[in-house]
């Protein structure tokens, strides 16, 4: 005989696991959503700044206290040159303001790789470290190339005088005009800790307008000059090279 209730605590198991399932569905889309940067062309964008060639731009970001912020630029280096830069995983310091530690973290490849760096922050604030997911494409027929950097959890194990920052998104589109660059550079971190909004968001310009500046500067500088793009076959870039002499 069959038991009464069995077939009813059945059906409720079901119900609350679909629902779970439907939460956890929700709280993965929330957390995507979370991750997307804005449109480089929308309305939103509000100049803050604008000196020379380099114009910078912010929006808020609706489910953050910081704001996202945008630099487009005309660098006066050619592209291979500020690739160049761009691949070298220690060159964070050379050009990003207050970057003070850089270097790549495992194996890894030109396309698809990871890199740890530290932004030093006045005192008494704790400096902040992260862990970032580089994906690089660029295609041939269009000349565009893009990054895009994510923080991450893990590869590299925290440090207790550090905060680590697990939510930081960056897009970074390099296009050639003559013999020199085109660059369009999207991010928004949440740096974590107790750091006010209004704080971090007066750094939204210094930071791109200043970082820009450097690596127009840098990319001049003689060791990145002589490379070239690689591309396959299909003519998708898979590298940055300077080739030897014969």
């Amino acid at each position: 005989m069959r038991k009464p209730g069995a077939h009813g605590f059945k059906g409720w198991a079901s119900v609350i696991s679909g629902v779970i399932c439907a939460l956890l569905v929700s709280v993965m889309a929330a957390a995507t959503a979370r991750a997307a940067l804005p449109a480089e062309d929308s309305e939103a964008w509000i100049l803050r700044e604008e000196s020379g060639e380099i114009r910078i731009y912010t929006m808020d970001q609706n489910d953050s206290s910081f704001q996202v912020f945008k630099a487009e630029a005309l660098l006066d280096a050619p592209i291979e040159a500020v690739m160049a830069v761009m691949v070298n995983p220690t060159s964070c310091m050379e050009w990003v303001l207050n970057c003070s530690e850089s270097y790549g973290v495992g194996k890894g490849n030109f396309n698809d790789r990871h890199a740890y760096s530290v932004n030093d922050m006045p005192w008494p604030v704790t400096d902040r470290d992260y862990v970032l997911h580089i994906r690089t494409q660029g295609d041939e027929a269009s000349e565009q190339i893009t990054m895009k950097m994510s923080a991450i959890s893990g590869k590299r194990a925290e440090n207790s005088n550090r905060v680590r920052v697990d939510r930081s998104d960056t897009l970074y589109r390099f296009i050639p005009e003559d013999n020199k660059t085109r660059m369009i550079w999207l991010q928004h971190t949440d740096p974590n800790g107790s750091l006010p909004g209004w704080l971090v968001n007066t750094l939204l310009v210094d930071i791109p307008m200043s970082s820009i500046e450097e690596l127009e500067r840098v990319s001049g500088m003689e060791r990145y000059q002589g490379f070239r793009l690689l591309y396959n076959q299909d003519g998708q870039l898979i590298d940055v090279i300077k080739p030897t002499d014969t």
